[in-house]
């Protein structure tokens, strides 16, 4: 594949990135035109590859994602430089570091719990988020942040949100914050669609003495043969109607 050229200017400014994946992205692609997820998880050791890229493109940097074979033939995802003239020089600088002070007002605020999930998790376990990503709206000139702007996730929401919004229209084209601001992910309390998609969900954990409640109910779905989610929908409806 021919490398690409690029400008002299993209090259200054690639220097000035911090973030240790985006630099080792930026560094593979500039020598050999591109990098592979297989590169990613063999020769770099990054075992989710997408996060990779994500960093990159989180610093400003467009990425073009095509597909190539990998060494045993399999169609696997690989990642190029984009449009240069769309680099966003605003982001070059990366993600605004929080406080200690500011994810601990968040936890005070969720009284502790994951945003999407609403489980119950010690401040270690739950990370900040943007609720309009990052890649839309960016970090805003201020210092100040304003805690109505963020959440804490559990790892497991982050990734799944991740892995919705970067599937979504608005983020690969409009990148339109409002329509990020109505969205489940970006406001789980009050939302309209699901990137982009009619749909409306709930996530429920059962914790501790809750269980048993749980377990109840699986045991009964599994008497009618019916998945869970779908036994939990009838319970309900039944529980209208009376």
């Amino acid at each position: 594949m021919k490398k690409q050229n690029p400008p002299k200017q993209f090259l200054k400014m690639a220097r000035t990135i911090t973030n240790k994946r985006a630099k080792i992205v930026i560094e593979h692609i500039l020598k050999h035109g591109f990098i592979t997820t297989e590169d990613l998880e063999t020769k770099y050791g990054y075992n989710h590859p997408p996060r990779a890229a994500r960093d990159v493109r989180e610093a400003g940097i467009p990425l073009e994602t095509f597909k190539v074979k990998d060494r045993k033939g399999r169609s696997i995802a690989a990642y190029r430089f984009g449009d240069f003239s769309k680099i966003q020089k605003n982001k070059l600088s990366g993600r605004a570091v929080f406080s200690k002070e500011f994810k601990e007002e968040l936890f005070k605020m969720q009284s502790g719990r994951c945003a999407i999930c609403n489980g119950t998790f010690e401040t270690r376990y739950l990370q900040i988020d943007h609720r309009v990503p990052y890649e839309v709206a960016g970090d805003k000139a201020s210092t100040k942040k304003e805690t109505s702007e963020f959440m804490l996730l559990c790892a497991s929401c982050n990734r799944a949100k991740s892995w919705s919004c970067e599937h979504c229209i608005n983020w690969e084209q409009e990148k339109d914050k409002d329509i990020c601001s109505k969205c489940y992910w970006g406001n789980p309390e009050n939302y309209l669609h699901i990137a982009l998609r009619t749909v409306r969900r709930l996530d429920i954990l059962w914790e501790e003495n809750e269980i048993k409640s749980y377990d109840r109910l699986r045991t009964l779905a599994e008497q009618e043969k019916t998945p869970l989610p779908d036994f939990v929908k009838k319970t309900l409806e039944k529980q209208f109607k009376n």
